[in-house]
């Protein structure tokens, strides 16, 4: 089992949001304005100096076979939003209740 954790700009949500649901990928749960600093794009912060916020998406995957689907949407929006600082993180998960 893997937790999916899917960084991006506020921006973007809907094509985030309607890619992964087109997909087939509808459990997820959704945090919004988290602010932060990245390597690829501007910090957002939420200040007058550095505008701007992130959402986050944790995607549970209970088969591991669904993991390269997962990540190569995540590359596509990527390419398709350049500038909003997207990244996706894989981590281990041990137990789903």
């Amino acid at each position: 089992m893997k937790m999916v954790l899917v960084v991006y700009s506020r921006a973007a949500d809907y094509d985030v949001l309607s890619t992964f649901k087109q997909a087939g990928i509808r459990g997820y749960t959704k945090l919004e304005k988290a602010f932060g600093e990245g390597t690829e794009t501007e910090p957002k912060l939420h200040t007058h100096t550095w505008p701007g916020e992130n959402n986050m998406l944790f995607i549970a995957l209970e088969d591991d076979s669904a993991l390269p689907e997962v990540m190569d949407l995540v590359r596509r929006l990527k390419k398709e939003h350049p500038r909003t600082g997207m990244k996706a993180f894989v981590l281990p998960m041990e137990e789903i209740i």
